[in-house]
């Protein structure tokens, strides 16, 4: 009963921010905050649930998923400007070409684990930064590439802030069901069998060579598309958006985050990628404590996550989770 109650009251509360979501951009005209910093939100937010996948339930850590992200800019920017493609096809391609980058990076490594794998798509992250600048012809260099039209599909144009802001905000909605939906269903199952022990997994027969691919196909798939659509929200792609930086970023945010969860992750990313413009969401903070606040924005990160691994172990996903249990067991023994 105490179960059902908590599992309403949760239902309730995202359908509750989804409205609050849905109705911003009809409750404030700030261009800035719904074109810009909230968009940037929702497209952590799709990183960072494939990521969630990735680490968090199947236990195994990338520090390439900002090359993924850069792959799907690239592609679709490419694509458009260059070829002439329509949005809709330059975003499916992006998605399509992340996708099997993720996957040609996974298969070389189904034999390493733990700081080895890091390294690989730490490698894997460097190689991608220095072909982003040297392909000028495709990319642009060391200029970037220009005049990314936004998206459209069929004659509509979501050429606004508001409606792009809605987009943007769908295809996260889109994809943090897609990602509830797996870990709710066998694929979570068995990935939190991969996380606990791939002996152990194996032995219940699960193909973990074949999940470890999957997976990281997946979520190298949902970087590509948050890149594409980043490429046509913003109209501009520079090598530096995609350094190995950004993909410790989204990293600490699934570690602060917390393994075993998505709502952790999420909180955790909407929190970290609103510290750099805590001038849009905070009226009346001088410049220089927002020069300040962003000159220290790496430091916070790793002070967090000290502070994370040291006090909860687990993440904040686990400390929900921790709690939610005490309730219903408290629940229970009153009762």
């Amino acid at each position: 009963m105490i179960a059902t109650l908590l599992t309403r009251v949760r239902y309730g509360a995202v359908i509750a921010i989804g409205v609050v979501v849905a109705v911003l951009p009809l409750l404030t005209g700030d261009r800035y905050l719904i074109g810009k910093v909230l968009v940037f939100v929702a497209l952590n937010l799709i990183i960072v649930s494939g990521l969630a996948l990735v680490f968090g339930f199947a236990g195994q850590i990338s520090l390439g998923h900002a090359a993924f992200c850069g792959l799907g800019a690239y592609t679709t920017g490419f694509l458009v400007t260059t070829l002439d493609w329509p949005p809709l096809l330059g975003v499916v391609a992006a998605v399509l070409i992340s996708g099997l980058g993720g996957l040609a990076l996974a298969l070389p490594s189904l034999r390493l684990k733990g700081h080895y794998l890091a390294m690989a798509t730490l490698g894997f992250n460097e190689i991608m930064s220095v072909l982003f600048v040297e392909m000028d012809a495709v990319t642009g260099g060391n200029n970037g590439l220009s005049g990314i039209p936004y998206f459209s599909v069929a004659g509509a144009r979501f050429d606004t802030p508001a409606l792009n802001y809605w987009l943007v905000w769908g295809v996260a909605a889109v994809v943090l069901a897609l990602a509830y939906n797996i870990v709710r269903g066998r694929p979570g199952r068995a990935m939190r069998a991969l996380h606990g022990s791939e002996i152990g997994a194996l032995a219940s027969g699960v193909d973990t060579t074949r999940l470890k691919v999957q997976v990281f196909g997946l979520s190298a798939a949902f970087a590509g598309l948050a890149g594409a659509l980043y490429a046509h929200s913003v109209g501009f792609v520079s090598p530096t958006t995609f350094s190995l930086e950004t993909s410790v970023i989204l990293v600490a945010m699934v570690v602060i985050g917390g393994s075993g969860s998505l709502a952790g992750p999420v909180m955790a990313a909407v929190v970290l990628t609103l510290v750099p413009y805590a001038d849009a969401l905070v009226p009346g903070l001088s410049a220089d404590t927002v020069a300040l606040m962003q000159d220290w924005e790496a430091d916070v990160y790793g002070i967090l996550m000290i502070g994370v691994i040291i006090l909860a172990p687990g993440g904040l996903g686990r400390l929900l989770v921790s709690r939610r249990d005490r309730r219903v067991a408290e629940a229970g023994e009153a009762a």
